[in-house]
């Protein structure tokens, strides 16, 4: 189930959130919306649900224009971050809640709901009330429940983010491993980089409602194509109008004549990793990541002036 989003505008009063934006998402794929608050991911994501209305453009869903098609007429499940959990029923019938609606035999209802907890790891916990439940074990119910009615596209707005950090990994990949189960159409919306990096095939990278960059997590990484997108998808430096990765630097011990010269104030090992904070003759903050190998012969400490030499750069022309 393909879904093309064609130079959608959306404004709310003199505020606009979305500026013709216009994104690809192929049938089966596992999109990300990535951005800081206000950006417009969210407000994209409603839009494709047809919980809001576009001022401008238009939504096409598996080839038809479905600008404006109701909410229960796309055939789309949405998860929120804050799970909307019937408190008043167990897991299972939380679950088997839209089948209900849609009045679906018993026995079908029961057989859907059976392989849905075995999907999501909640055999267990079918009689339990959501308040028995994990944060995390609350958030597979509720993607479950989306899932009940086999949706062709599915919606999730900040999933986890109202999890605590060792959760919202687990479940990063635990949603990773059922979308190559289930293979439905899915697109989240994330403001955490790691959480996009890790789980999409598709990351879309917005920005005070644009489209900044599409692609790939390597190309986004590895080819940004503006200082928002180098800045936001993961760590950089800035060295005047140069863009530089912290891998991307390396130290020497004794400085070489007009080489850039900073001191460093903390060194800290991550594994086989080593993160090293300077700071520059003019206040400026660096971060340099090299392997403990590399550490080890720098035999580097804090206070010590080193020379920053820079591997790789990036420019970008302004906007």
């Amino acid at each position: 189930m393909s879904i093309h989003v064609r130079n959608v505008s959306k404004s709310f009063g003199d505020f606009s959130a979305l500026e013709g934006v216009s994104v690809d998402v192929a049938g089966g794929s596992l999109t990300a919306l990535l951005g800081p608050s206000g950006s417009g991911k969210s407000t994209l994501l409603r839009i494709i649900a047809g919980l809001e209305t576009p001022d401008l453009g238009e939504i096409i869903i598996a080839g038809e224009d479905a600008t404006g098609v109701r909410v229960q007429d796309r055939n789309v499940g949405f998860v929120f971050q804050h799970y909307a959990a019937f408190k008043h029923m167990t897991v299972r019938d939380n679950i088997a809640f839209g089948l209900k609606v849609r009045k679906r035999p018993k026995a079908e209802i029961r057989e859907k709901v059976d392989e849905l907890l075995k999907l999501v790891q909640l055999e267990a916990f079918g009689h339990r009330y959501p308040a028995q439940l994990s944060g995390g074990q609350r958030q597979r119910m509720a993607l479950a429940r989306a899932l009940a009615p086999n949706p062709e596209v599915l919606l999730l707005d900040e999933p986890f983010g109202a999890l605590d950090a060792r959760v919202r990994a687990e479940l990063r990949d635990w949603l990773r491993r059922l979308h190559e189960e289930v293979h439905v159409t899915t697109i989240f919306v994330t403001h955490d980089q790691a959480e996009a990096m890790d789980v999409a095939s598709q990351i879309v990278v917005m920005n005070h409602g644009r489209v900044e960059q599409i692609g790939d997590p390597t190309q986004l990484y590895d080819e940004p194509a503006s200082e928002f997108v180098m800045q936001f998808v993961g760590e950089a430096n800035r060295l005047g109008d140069r863009w530089v990765r912290p891998h991307e630097l390396d130290l020497s011990p004794d400085p070489a004549p007009g080489a850039l010269e900073a001191q460093i104030e903390r060194v800290t090992r991550y594994g086989f990793d080593a993160r090293i904070e300077l700071v520059t003759a003019d206040g400026s903050e660096l971060l340099v990541q090299v392997t403990r190998d590399r550490l080890e012969e720098l035999e580097l400490v804090a206070g010590q002036i080193v020379g920053v030499v820079a591997l790789n750069e990036r420019t970008f022309a302004g906007r």
